[in-house]
């Protein structure tokens, strides 16, 4: 069974073809600068990957590409379009209305839509992206993973905002979290790792990107994660300011004359390692200028890993003890340094980090010391499996479609 994995964004298509029954990815892909005459199409696999510039005037005429691109050709994965059972789609937020993945109906696209002004460039591209598909792929079943459904099990203490109740009832202002599906997946594959049961850990889960989170999860169940009311809360991330004293935005309203969206464009855009540095929001980059001495490269990469810390820190409090920490993403898998700024000094709080595995990259793996009470382990995210997986189990939930079994 041939399930395709669809995450549209604003102006690109991601996409992966996946044969769920082995897990393997026969196929995947990118088009980049949907709606623009300079867009392209990448597909295909590490060396087999090809970019054709292709102009690709919306999301239907994409999805169009990607389609032939999965049965034309040589090296085509699939003879036809019936042999794709069922799309699966990114949603990035679904709210307190979905606290799991389901078949996407008029009624599940008119609460993505509602949602679209806690995630305007997200969730209107998701929507887009479930349009063309609904176009070109009419009798497949079409699923929504939400970011934000792991994070449903939060409780009141943790999702809740200290203002006035009554702005709750009103606009649903409480924190809904993000990346959800990437905890779930790095929580469940570090148990599978450690031969042990979820349910019988304590794990705080990092994903450590552009963009950036940490999540508590006491026994198999998300309990606090630091993103809030949008990805904009918590760590500093790539361009984004994370978690800041509430007052900066009047004052810099009106002391710099900026509008809400001024404002808006300044925490999201501009600010994080970007805007510490004054370089890049790439930490590759960053760290290249701070080993050539740049103060402000090294007061970001400092600013970083000391807001992974505190996170963690607190996540600790929160569950009275961590058994795993689990890193994932860009900076989380492959930067030796920030792990090891993250950890340093944590070691009386039983987290020892292995200097000479610390330095190694590239595959899942533990990273702790044997004498660390706290297992510390690299687990490369796979938020597209999740989906395919979740596509896949309400497949068989429904009656919809037939498999192909060519």
């Amino acid at each position: 069974m041939n399930i395709l994995v669809i995450n549209a964004g604003s102006s690109s298509l991601k996409y992966q073809l996946i044969d769920i029954v082995t897990e393997k990815v026969i196929a995947k892909g990118l088009c980049e600068r949907v709606g623009s005459k300079d867009s392209f199409h990448k597909h295909g696999i590490d060396e087999d990957e090809v970019v054709i510039d292709t102009f690709l005037p919306d999301h239907k005429a994409a999805i169009e590409v990607v389609l032939r691109s999965l049965v034309e050709g040589p090296r085509a994965p699939i003879h036809s379009v019936s042999e794709i059972d069922a799309v699966g789609h990114r949603i990035v937020q679904g709210g307190a209305y979905f606290n799991q993945s389901v078949v996407i109906t008029p009624d599940v696209k008119d609460k993505i839509l509602e949602l679209a002004e806690l995630a305007p460039l997200h969730n209107l591209s998701a929507l887009q992206g479930i349009k063309a598909c609904e176009e070109v792929l009419p009798d497949r079943l079409q699923v929504a993973v939400f970011d934000t459904a792991f994070f449903q099990t939060l409780p009141p203490k943790a999702y809740m905002y200290p203002i006035p109740y009554e702005l709750y009832q009103k606009y649903g202002i409480r924190k809904y979290g993000a990346h959800g599906t990437s905890h779930r997946y790095i929580a469940s594959r570090a148990a599978e790792l450690l031969g042990e049961p979820l349910s019988e850990l304590k794990m705080i889960t990092c994903h450590l990107g552009n963009g950036c989170s940490v999540s508590a999860i006491d026994h198999g169940v998300a309990v606090d994660t630091s993103m809030g009311l949008t990805p904009l809360d918590g760590l500093m991330m790539g361009t984004r300011s994370g978690a800041i004293d509430p007052a900066i935005v009047p004052f810099l309203m009106d002391h710099e004359g900026l509008s809400t969206q001024d404002v808006s464009d300044l925490l999201n855009k501009q600010s994080g390692l970007l805007g510490i540095s004054g370089i890049s929001n790439d930490m590759r980059t960053v760290q290249e200028a701070a080993q050539e001495g740049n103060e402000r490269a090294l007061l970001a990469y400092d600013m970083y890993a000391n807001s992974v810390k505190k996170y963690i820190g607190q996540y600790m409090a929160v569950m009275a003890g961590v058994d795993v920490i689990v890193l994932t993403g860009g900076i989380g898998e492959n930067s030796s340094i920030i792990r090891r700024l993250i950890f340093a000094g944590m070691q009386p709080m039983g987290i020892v980090v292995d200097s000479s595995k610390n330095e190694q990259r590239g595959f899942e793996r533990l990273i702790s010391h044997d004498k660390s009470k706290v297992r510390i382990i690299v687990v490369p995210t796979n938020e597209e499996l999740m989906i395919a997986r979740d596509t896949y189990a309400l497949v068989h939930k429904s009656s919809q479609i037939v498999p192909y079994k060519g």
